[in-house]
């Protein structure tokens, strides 16, 4: 079995030191991983991924780090998208952009094909990501896919899972910051959560200090959003079992802790 640690969106500095401590825990607990792939666009301070942050995240045992909307937010990272295959962006922005939408990632086990989707409902996809997808399988001969779909809607993301069932190994839901209690494998053997939720501060909105977030709500006037730094902290992933043989997903389990 394959077995993978994927790590939810990871917000500023808080979050990045939450995820080097729970991966030396998890590691233990379930007797090392294959991969462990992170979303790590808001992880420079609630503002895009940055050279610094991406490095700690690679130094903490992260193998692949997956994007979003805010993948370009931060400028140092632009020049380290195009030479380092194993920072992605979402695969159906715009042809022009910078960076990769997938990598192929090879384990003792077999090789294990990683994308990055970005959903198209209230959010700025150039592309479909279920035209994008059809495109790429057409590419590679590959059982084990995972896919991290960053998205808002729900309905979005449930129907992406359902059309790749049975074509790829897992449909990993990022973005809205919430844990959901969907986590299931469908009828075909693609596991699918509709959002594996945040690593990052806890007592917080969504990542930012909430002074902010309801003067933002209560004004309508445009406020800087700061992340919190200090304090409690949140640790949301799941783990995963495929079958290397069949691309299948075996198991998919939920991981919630506190710092």
């Amino acid at each position: 079995m394959i077995k993978v640690l994927f790590i939810g969106d990871i917000v500023g500095p808080l979050g990045c030191k939450t995820v080097r401590k729970f991966i030396l825990k998890l590691k233990e607990k379930y007797n090392g991983f294959d991969i462990v792939i992170a979303n790590a666009e808001n992880s420079a301070k609630g503002n895009g991924v940055s050279v610094e942050s991406s490095n700690y995240l690679f130094q903490s045992g992260c193998d692949v780090l997956t994007g979003g909307n805010h993948s370009f937010r931060n400028f140092s990272i632009h020049k380290v998208l195009t030479k380092n295959n194993y920072i992605l962006r979402p695969l159906n922005f715009s042809k022009s952009s910078i960076g990769h939408g997938f990598v192929v990632f090879k384990t003792e086990k077999a090789d294990v094909l990683i994308v990055n989707l970005i959903g198209q409902v209230f959010l700025d996809a150039a592309i479909s990501p279920f035209e994008e997808m059809k495109w790429l399988l057409s590419k590679f001969n590959l059982k084990n896919i995972i896919i991290d779909f960053h998205a808002e809607a729900t309905g979005e993301k449930g129907a992406l899972a359902n059309f790749l069932d049975g074509k790829v190994s897992a449909v990993l839901g990022t973005h809205t910051h919430v844990q959901t209690n969907d986590a299931r494998i469908l009828k075909n053997g693609t596991a699918f959560i509709s959002d594996v939720g945040m690593t990052g501060p806890y007592d917080s909105i969504l990542g930012v200090i909430p002074s902010l977030v309801i003067r933002r709500m209560i004004t309508k006037l445009p406020t800087k959003f700061e992340v919190s730094e200090e304090g409690q902290a949140i640790f949301s992933a799941c783990y995963l079992e495929i079958d290397e043989e069949s691309g299948k997903a075996v198991k998919i389990e939920t991981i919630y802790g506190k710092d």
